[in-house]
């Protein structure tokens, strides 16, 4: 009685496993995909067309609107590192949220064809896995909020 008990627990947890992943399907480096922040695309935000979401998002954090221009002629990277240079406006870590959440939507509203990669995505979990311990946007070593991704999961379900 015991073998048949162990025996029909084990093809149990053989197919919960087995479901697991076809549900659990998970999209978790974004790096050098349309989901990234640094993906090259043109995005009109705010009255300016910046060569990227990341770009878009970095010049949003300067106390000084006009110094948000620089950040129209450089790629994702170089806005990051800039980003971490900038006189910050005083208001940011509580407007970064929104200003992620209305970058993301600019990108996706103006580029239709990412949209329909987003929504190709199905309902598969999108984390912004990370090795640079971010842990705020996205998840490093199984810890972290993944504002990102929440957000493009979200942005998602709009679309659909």
């Amino acid at each position: 009685m015991k073998r048949v008990a162990l025996a029909s627990m084990v093809a149990h947890v053989q197919q919960i496993t087995s479901i697991r992943k076809r549900v659990s399907k998970m999209i978790d480096n974004l790096k050098d995909t349309y989901l990234s922040n640094f993906w090259p695309v043109d995005i009109v935000y705010e009255g300016l067309t910046y060569p990227s979401a990341e770009c878009a998002f970095q010049a949003s954090k300067c106390a000084n609107e006009g110094e948000r221009k620089m950040f129209t002629v450089i790629n994702g990277a170089q806005a990051k590192a800039l980003g971490k240079k900038i006189k910050i406006r005083p208001d940011w870590n509580e407007v970064r949220l929104s200003v992620m959440w209305n970058v993301l939507q600019a990108k996706f509203a103006q580029h239709p064809d990412l949209a329909a990669k987003l929504v190709a995505t199905g309902d598969e979990e999108i984390v912004e896995g990370n090795t640079w311990n971010d842990k705020f946007w996205g998840v490093c070593n199984g810890e972290g909020m993944n504002h990102l991704g929440i957000m493009l999961m979200a942005i998602r379900e709009e679309y659909k």
